[in-house]
């Protein structure tokens, strides 16, 4: 046959509008072959992918025609073991065998020769300079006009190269979306669980909380927010997220005292595939996760401070590189950081970055603890005793107002978490009945002990606030001054100023006093 251009201008044309909308290897493949068949008269036809990382090769798709030794398509192996594909692989040239015969010494050559095969026409695929594998063409008796074949086969593989990669990237982009799809349903799966039982109050505090969360929320600023354990410091960082504009973006939660020195890069920033031992795919980090969304780094004083350093520098560049890449990533996440400790004192005894601790803390929200909100314990046991019923599918126990004013009497150290814990208890120790003193005694000693205590009795640092909301309202909330509460209680305005801070209490609440 002869090979004019417009003969092979509408050879490329009919192969490329054959493939074009193929999405797997094996529909891509055998649409290929089809229509090569047309227009060459080949015996065997095989694609075969070079991995250049782990120097391995792999079938494409099951080759079509001749099966030579019976070779099982996707089976890797090393490219030594490859003759015919690796002569191809390593000069970049076509590689013609026209007869095998002579060539028997080579790997791989005797199968095909066993095979009944006489000639083979190897082409590399090579896509912007990469080199995707190979391509062969092969026959029992050898082809006529072999130089003309050979010129119009090199501009076949070159129209087929790029159907390859296209093929490759479209996995893989796939597969990266399939993985990203499933980090997602964990993430909003975990959301889920944690909004069960929802958060009630009633108390000033919380009311004040709640107003500062509604003027913040829908902007940008990063939050940081305090508090002790079990407060719901989650809750109001994923509520800040709700009330955003953020809110149909992901909500990440990012568990800082879990980020090992050897999992933090890959955790936060995510990793590239190979770039180490086990990373056999790319991973997408959580800060990637969060993009046009909000990251919610629980408990940030639990980081070691040779890792703040780290996500400070994140946290001023909003650009990060995933390990294993020197391309930088430009992110848009919303920063939203809780903590259980002190981070001013932090600083000062030199295990928080003051760097980073400035940067965090462009408002600051502080949860008070439920012994500081009786007001709030009534309203959250019976919410949440109604909502944990129903989810266990059990009678509600019914609390008298005696057993909820001796609740209240409680310390709670484990503030809220601890008090739905002893709701569920009794949820599944006594569904339907009336929980009495002794109910509760059995069923959460530890409360009964120490509601025993005088109603009057405070901790340290409780009669230190008292102390000095006293003096504040006496001095109408002037702190500093001859006639300010530094000077009635004896202490330095800056001393005052810090323990003010300290004991999260706000001046400006006594002026009208």
């Amino acid at each position: 046959m002869h090979w004019n251009t417009e003969t092979r201008y509408k050879l490329l044309l009919e192969i490329n509008n054959a493939i074009a909308t193929r999405k797997s290897r094996e529909s891509l493949f055998n649409s290929l072959s089809k229509e090569l068949h047309r227009h060459f008269t080949y015996d065997r036809l095989a694609i075969i992918l070079y991995d250049s990382q782990n120097e391995m090769i792999t079938y494409f798709a099951a080759a079509d025609g001749v099966q030579a030794g019976g070779v099982i398509a996707h089976k890797s192996r090393p490219l030594a073991d490859g003759a015919i594909a690796r002569i191809a692989i390593n000069s970049r040239q076509p590689a013609i065998f026209d007869d095998l015969n002579t060539y028997t010494d080579l790997s791989s050559v005797g199968e095909l020769v066993k095979a009944g095969l006489i000639s083979t026409m190897v082409f590399p695929l090579i896509v912007r300079d990469r080199i995707l594998g190979t391509i062969h063409f092969s026959y029992k008796k050898k082809p006529d006009a072999i130089t003309e074949l050979t010129e119009v086969l090199m501009a076949t593989s070159q129209q087929i190269a790029i159907a390859v990669d296209n093929m490759l990237a479209y996995t893989s982009l796939k597969h990266s979306h399939q993985h990203l799809q499933g980090e997602k349903e964990y993430l909003l799966s975990s959301t889920r669980e944690n909004q069960v039982g929802g958060f009630f109050f009633a108390s000033r505090q919380m009311k004040q909380v709640m107003e500062v969360l509604q003027q913040v929320a829908n902007s940008d600023e990063t939050i940081l927010i305090t508090g002790e354990t079990g407060t719901g410091k989650d809750y109001l960082a994923r509520l800040i997220h709700d009330m955003s504009s953020r809110r149909d973006n992901l909500f990440v939660k990012t568990n800082c005292p879990g980020l090992t020195s050897s999992l933090f890069e890959s955790e936060l920033f995510g990793h590239a595939k190979g770039a180490f031992t086990g990373a056999d795919n790319q991973r997408l980090g959580r800060f990637e996760l969060a993009d046009q969304g909000t990251i919610f780094l629980d408990e940030i004083g639990e980081l070691p401070i040779f890792l703040q350093a780290k996500l400070l520098q994140v946290l001023q560049e909003r650009k990060f590189e995933r390990v294993g890449e020197s391309k930088s990533i430009p992110v848009d996440a919303r920063i939203v950081a809780a903590t259980n400790k002190d981070l001013i004192e932090g600083v000062r005894d030199g295990w928080f970055r003051q760097d980073l601790f400035y940067r965090l803390e462009t408002v600051m929200i502080h949860v008070p603890p439920l012994r500081e909100r009786t007001a709030d314990i009534p309203l959250l046991v019976n919410n949440i005793n109604h909502s944990e019923s129903v989810r266990m599918n059990k009678e509600a126990p019914r609390y008298t107002d005696d057993v909820l004013e001796l609740l209240s009497r409680y310390q709670w150290p484990g503030n809220v978490r601890e008090l739905k814990n002893m709701v569920k208890r009794l949820i599944i120790l006594q569904p339907g009945s009336s929980v009495s003193r002794n109910s509760i005694k059995q069923a959460f000693p530890v409360a009964m002990s120490i509601t025993e205590k005088p109603e009057d009795f405070s901790t340290r640092e409780q009669a230190e606030r008292t102390h000095i909301i006293k003096a504040l309202t006496a001095t109408k909330g002037t702190v500093g001054g001859k006639r300010g509460a530094a000077k009635l209680l004896g202490m330095a305005r800056s001393t005052l100023q810090y323990r003010i801070k300290k004991l999260h209490i706000n001046p400006a609440e006594f002026l009208s006093f």
